[in-house]
């Protein structure tokens, strides 16, 4: 294996980062807060998005509230997939069956392979999703949370037809 060709060419390096603090609010909420004000659902915060990143990858913080949820498995066929988890008890299907992992854990899978993520242990948790390269995983995301907060109950044929513009194939 060796470097890809140089995409940058300039002499000199430049000044072209972008730092994201942890304070950043999230800029997707999936779900809603409970009586209580207590935020149930799944926040997304969009740390580098394929079209920040010059389609190198997306990176995603994906932190769950004590409510089960998440897709069961599923595969894509441009995209491969990694969670690394951050926090909590997250249950991650391997393409072979669920595995319960802890901070620390991560889970590649490359374009194809067979996965699912879901919080069912009654507690947060939250993780970070990477994929490459970067598809615009956005518009399923906010696609979902329309969904959710709308409480509209797509068809089979509906669900189909999110999952094929998303490049999201169930199992």
């Amino acid at each position: 294996m060796s470097y890809p060709e140089p995409r940058y060419l300039g002499a000199g390096g430049e000044s072209s980062a972008v730092l994201k603090s942890a304070d950043t609010p999230a800029d997707l909420v999936i779900g809603a807060s409970d009586a209580d004000r207590v935020h149930t659902g799944t926040r997304v915060t969009y740390l580098g998005t394929g079209g920040s990143t010059n389609g190198a990858f997306g990176l995603y913080r994906w932190e769950m509230g004590a409510n089960p949820s998440g897709p069961m498995p599923h595969f894509h066929r441009t995209i491969t997939e990694s969670f690394y988890v951050l926090s909590g008890t997250v249950r991650l299907h391997d393409g072979t069956g669920w595995r319960d992992t802890s901070p620390g854990d991560f889970l590649f899978v490359p374009e194809g392979g067979v996965h699912g993520f879901r919080n069912e242990s009654g507690e947060p948790a939250s993780m970070l999703l990477l994929f490459t390269p970067g598809a615009p995983r956005e518009g399923y995301f906010e696609e979902l949370a329309e969904i959710a907060t709308s409480g509209r109950q797509p068809t089979e044929e509906e669900w189909a037809d999110i999952y094929g513009r998303h490049d999201q194939y169930m199992v």
